[in-house]
């Protein structure tokens, strides 16, 4: 009996495991994402990308002498800004969706906004506030009261100390004011350099190696900005333009700083780049730098031109916002400035695709794999993507994804944006763009974002397709829009 019990026992449990191991839930095992393809970008090159707009503050002697360039033998007497407000500046910003201001903390006429202990050509020979202010401090200390970033601009170029011409001295110099600025003010999260020098410059070699590695030393998540990055770089020109195609990816062994010939590499970049380099397109929202009496700001339909030419070709816009001879930035510059972000809040807070089905040439992983295109209409414009299957040798190589209109309602629209997942590197060579079966745009690269303003104006239709038909690895969007945009009036409609 004792065996036959054993036996009934061993029955019972092995049936019991068979029966709980088919009516548990099955495990589902996810798809794992596409490998990356390099170079690709940091954390802080991603953070950078996405603020979209920056704004640069030119400020110092220039603006008290109506001049763009000084000569370095201004009086430090002459800067005597009566009511600088930096806590202005930065709402300035702040009500314009800025999250980053850039300021001129040293020009090319070696005048520093802040009492630097290695030069008496500061602000502490000024009138302002008896010579103990200090325009760096108070410039930071606003914008963290406003939830603004910041970003300081030391020129290489120095047309007032002696040093400059002597090598050795001079980039002991430079550096010893790198490490005050970037010790003494807390987050820096851009800092900018550049090659600009007159024609009759003295001969100087800049240590830029050398600088840089001390910049990573005292802030590791800073962004270095110049003509060959290592962070980001020059877009090539002063117009806010970029090119088409343009990509964040450089060879920057190919490059040297301040060097002639290069715009072109610089405002298209390289799809067989080595380096995550994105590109930096700075403008001024008047015709000079610094600020000048006779001069205006841009209108809104020039500075909306200059967004789909930077933002919308994969760019950051550093547009330059400069304060008067009082400290204070101008209430035309200002507004306009708020005119603007509405402007881009009015065309692209709506996406007409959101109530549209979408559907596509394949999807990874099939549709519990995670990649479908349901995916570009999502809020997430970076970590979320469709992702199709991956060509073989024998398949045809080209991709799509579509968007149609639901319950027979056409789509009115004249702006489409496309985003790439740039976080596993950017691949899209050459995309299509049809509505309706007719194509309405033949583009290059995509990237961050593309917008594409439609040529004819507002179009109407039913099905927007997208077809990717060169690419570096197989394409990864993240987001798909369609976008009315009533300040777009192409000329002779």
């Amino acid at each position: 009996m004792a065996e036959k019990g054993h036996l009934f026992s061993s029955i019972f449990f092995l049936t019991l495991l068979h029966i709980l191991h088919f009516s548990s839930p099955k495990l589902e095992v996810s798809t794992p994402p596409p490998l990356p393809i390099l170079p690709l970008p940091s954390f802080s090159q991603l953070k950078w990308q996405q603020r979209e707009v920056i704004m640069f503050l030119h400020f110092g002697p220039n603006t008290f002498t109506d001049s763009e360039w000084g000569t370095g033998a201004e009086s430090p007497a002459l800067f005597n800004p009566t009511s600088l407000n930096a806590a202005q500046w930065a709402a300035t910003a702040a009500a314009a969706g800025i999250s980053l201001m850039v300021l001129t903390a040293k020009h090319h006429d070696g005048f520093c906004l802040w009492p630097s202990k290695y030069t008496t050509h500061s602000v502490v020979r000024s009138p302002w506030k008896d010579g103990r202010g200090d325009v760096v401090k108070e410039f930071v200390t606003a914008a963290a009261a406003h939830g603004v970033d910041v970003g300081l601009y030391l020129s290489p170029w120095d047309r007032h100390d002696r040093r400059y011409s002597h090598d050795l001295p001079y980039n002991e110099y430079y550096l010893a004011q790198l490490q005050e600025l970037l010790n003494k003010y807390g987050n820096v999260r851009e800092i900018w350099f550049d090659g600009a020098k007159g024609q009759n410059a003295p001969n100087m070699s800049y240590y830029f190696s050398d600088w840089f590695a001390m910049v990573k030393e005292l802030q590791s998540s800073i962004n270095i900005f110049s003509d060959a990055g290592p962070d980001v770089r020059w877009v090539g020109n002063e117009k806010g333009f970029a090119g088409t195609p343009c990509w964040s990816t450089i060879n920057r062994t190919l490059l040297a700083i301040g060097a002639e010939g290069i715009s072109e590499y610089l405002n298209k970049g390289d799809p067989k780049g080595t380096h995550w380099v994105p590109p930096e397109c700075d403008v001024s929202i008047r015709k000079g730098w610094f600020w000048h009496k006779s001069e205006s700001p841009k209108s809104l339909n020039e500075l909306l031109k200059i967004y789909y030419n930077s933002v919308g070709r994969n760019c950051v816009l550093l547009v330059n916002v400069p304060p008067n001879s009082t400290g204070l930035i101008a209430q035309e510059d200002a507004d306009t400035l708020k005119q603007f972000k509405a402007a881009i809040d009015t065309i692209f807070t709506t996406n007409l695709a959101h109530n549209c089905s979408v559907k596509a040439s394949s999807q990874r992983g099939g549709k519990e794999g995670g990649f479908g295109p349901e995916n570009v209409l999502d809020s997430d414009h970076l970590w979320t993507y469709w992702a199709p299957v991956e060509a073989d040798a024998d398949a045809a190589r080209e991709h799509w994804i579509e968007i149609r209109s639901q319950q027979n309602q056409a789509l009115r629209f004249n702006v489409i944006r496309i985003q790439e997942a740039i976080g596993l590197g950017q691949r899209i060579r050459r995309h299509e763009i049809y509505l309706d079966g007719k194509k309405i745009v033949d583009e290059s690269s995509v990237g961050y974002k593309r917008l594409h303003r439609i040529k004819t104006g507002v179009v109407s239709g039913y099905v927007v397709r997208v077809r990717i038909t060169e690419f570096r690895a197989v394409p990864l969007i993240s987001s798909l829009g369609l976008h009315l945009d009533p300040f777009w009036h192409p000329t002779g409609l």
